[in-house]
């Protein structure tokens, strides 16, 4: 989509020849001026000056002056079949475009920084966003093979996208950074698996080993689906009872269970949209065994598939701004009601 940016400023208007009627009204403005300026003088303090004024915020100080625009690239195509999407194949990208309402939030807070205060001070809050959205550049990293504890998949995949281009990565950037400030404003320190600051990944295997390495008190691994039209809702994957290999869920199943009923519950009620009506048998709940982000979990964890992208009316809400910052509202709001039991 070709568009007007900062780097294609409009052509000037052509310059107008200023001729002998402004060099006559200029002459009469001294008169004026001078007369002006003796008013002041007799009327100003006795050291002739004025009480200073600062000059007002510009729009861009006002919006936010350590606010920076968010790297993420947009990945060309989108199959999703591996951990942070592993759940099922995805069909390629197709057509462009981007954010319906071009509405992402760009700002990207420091990762791991808590509040000063709040009723989640003390507690960690991992955030895994679905899809490095540099993954499309390096398929040999990506779809080379790693360790889950019950067998081997690829690293990780690009994700998927809508029908009209508005990616999986993107999406999940975007509401992960909405998530963040929403938690580190109730006192938590929150860090990220990735924030599109590393060309590709991490894989997995590594995004688990993230969270077990902060000693989290959850993790929340945010995604979007790719399934056909006509497939609805949100649904939240918890991890099933694994202990093969490298893998041993025992301890989490049931704290991830609780996490993802409360987040489940908190997001119908933020967002209005309903329980997936493919998956989970119209709860908004699945357990999986199949996924190497849960698997090698030794802490509470839990996907949130926030949406079908290739279902246009989910694609509505995917692409909306305010439906977004809703979404994260809810995941939000599971989290809390998960941290504070």
């Amino acid at each position: 989509m070709s568009y007007v940016g900062p780097e294609f400023d409009p052509s000037q208007p052509p310059r107008r020849r200023i001729g002998r009627p402004l060099t006559v009204a200029a002459a009469a403005l001294v008169p004026t001026c001078l007369a002006g300026w003796l008013v002041y003088q007799a009327t100003s303090g006795p050291d002739g000056n004025e009480p200073a004024r600062s000059l007002p915020a510009s729009a861009s100080a006002s919006a936010g002056q350590d606010a920076s625009p968010g790297s993420a690239t947009p990945s060309p195509s989108g199959s999703k079949a591996s951990d942070q999407g592993e759940e099922k194949d995805k069909g390629d990208k197709d057509g462009k475009g981007g954010d319906a309402d071009d509405n992402d939030s760009a700002t990207k807070p420091p990762g791991g920084v808590p509040a000063a205060s709040g009723p989640l001070k003390g507690k960690v809050v991992v955030i895994d966003p679905g899809h490095n959205p540099g993954n499309f550049r390096h398929a040999s990293e990506i779809n080379r093979q790693v360790d889950i504890g019950t067998n081997r998949k690829e690293c990780d995949t690009t994700g998927t996208s809508t029908n009209h281009g508005y990616t999986e990565a993107k999406f999940t950037l975007d509401v992960s950074h909405r998530l963040r400030t929403l938690l580190q404003k109730q006192g938590a320190t929150v860090k990220f698996t990735q924030d599109g600051d590393r060309p590709w990944g991490p894989c997995v295997d590594e995004r688990a080993r993230i969270g077990n390495k902060a000693h989290a008190d959850a993790v929340v691994s945010i995604h979007a689906d790719g399934s056909g039209a006509g497939n609805r809702g949100y649904h939240v994957i918890m991890p099933g009872k694994v202990r093969s290999g490298s893998a041993d869920t025992s301890a989490i199943v049931a704290p991830s269970k609780e996490l993802g009923e409360r987040i489940a519950g908190e997001f119908v009620s933020a967002t209005g949209s309903a329980p997936s009506n493919y998956i989970g048998g119209g709860t908004g709940l699945d357990t999986r065994t199949d996924l190497g982000g849960l698997n090698l979990s030794t802490v509470p964890k839990v996907f949130i598939e926030c949406g079908n992208m290739r279902d246009a009316k989910d694609e509505a809400l995917l692409t909306s701004g305010t439906w977004r910052q809703k979404a994260a509202e809810g995941i939000s709001e599971g989290i809390t009601g998960f941290l504070r039991k």
